[in-house]
């Protein structure tokens, strides 16, 4: 503690990046930074900004760089965006996804993880991209390698059949589908890699908002696991934790 405390002094250490080491987490206005979190729990903190207003999330954001070297920021808007990135460093790596709306920043130094594992993030169609892309950025901060494979879904069978060994040779599968949710359930009955469901509010009319998708994957026939509606930062998270488990398997 005393070499923290001394640091502070100094001007070494500032004050937040000083709590984050104390106690795990620094406190802002805006709210609480788990720090920790990605040594504790295995995945990176990010920041919600829906629900923030901009300067909460710069000031989250800004956190997030100085205690851990890299902030990630999901259901971010334009303001959200503008707010963060008018305060960045020039030499920092910015990643934004407009349709997942995700916000990823680097400090100059960090060293991005890598493990040896691989996430497919499979689509049923273009309107799943949202949601795909938001697990997308969630499996790829834990360092997982993210293979793409999109538009495949059950109205014409031969469009998945024909990525089936790019399925096969994947470690964990995330498969994101809206309308009757079916594709999860097909992929995972063809497959022996772990399946999660990422049930979508795309459709028509009675269930379209992803209400029917998430009770078919729910009542799946095959074995999968299923996240909430649109929920792609769970299905990202849960995919990239299985990832680093089997990639530590390997290891061992």
């Amino acid at each position: 503690m005393r070499d923290i405390l001394d640091a502070v002094a100094s001007g070494d250490l500032s004050p937040a990046e000083a709590e984050a080491r104390l106690v795990g987490y620094a406190t802002t206005d805006a709210g609480r930074f788990d720090a920790a979190r990605e040594r504790r729990r295995g995945i990176p903190e990010a920041v919600l900004a829906e629900g923030k207003t901009p300067a909460e999330v710069a000031s989250m954001a800004e956190t997030a760089l100085e205690t851990t070297g890299r902030a990630l920021i999901t259901r971010a808007d334009d303001a959200h965006v503008a707010a963060v990135t008018d305060g960045l460093p020039a030499d920092a790596t910015v990643d934004h996804d407009e349709r997942a709306r995700t916000l990823v920043v680097h400090a100059p130094d960090f060293d991005p993880p890598t493990i040896d594992a691989t996430v497919a993030v499979v689509t049923a169609g273009t309107s799943d991209a949202a949601a795909a892309g938001e697990a997308a950025a969630l499996a790829h901060a834990v360092g997982a390698t993210v293979e793409r494979v999109d538009d495949v879904g059950v109205a014409h069978l031969g469009r998945i059949v024909d990525h089936l060994d790019t399925l096969r040779a994947a470690d964990v599968a995330v498969v994101a589908a809206g309308r009757e949710g079916a594709l999860p359930t097909v992929v995972a009955g063809l497959v022996d890699t772990p399946v999660i469901g990422l049930p979508v509010s795309t459709g028509y009319g009675h269930g379209g908002e992803g209400e029917s998708a998430l009770a078919s994957m729910l009542q799946s026939c095959t074995v999968l696991s299923t996240v909430n509606i649109d929920d792609g930062f769970t299905a990202g998270a849960q995919a990239g934790l299985i990832a680093r488990a089997i990639a530590g398997a390997r290891c061992g």
